[in-house]
């Protein structure tokens, strides 16, 4: 990611556009961001992701074969440990 002081992304505001189609830019402010600039896609992509992240889903929702899948799931063998946990003997 590019840093560029506020001044020189104020001044040069053009190039930065052609820019940030490649890659964000982070606009700097006495060393600190104060906030960033990204395409449109790249800001169009992290709305759908933060509202996705907003939806929840009730259990009784689901379908029998996702609540099979998930009652199935186990973690890999390095964490034998923790199945353990969740299956008492």
């Amino acid at each position: 990611m590019r840093k560029v002081p506020t001044t020189e992304f104020t001044r040069n505001f053009g190039r930065y556009r052609e820019i940030v189609q490649r890659e964000p830019v982070a606009v700097m402010s006495h060393g600190r961001p104060t906030g960033y600039f990204v395409s449109a896609v790249e800001y169009e992509e992290l709305q759908h992701y933060k509202n996705l992240a907003r939806q929840s889903f009730a259990t009784k929702d689901l379908q029998r074969e996702e609540v099979e899948a998930i009652a199935g799931g186990r973690m890999s063998s390095e964490h034998d440990h923790l199945n353990a946990l969740m299956n008492p003997k």
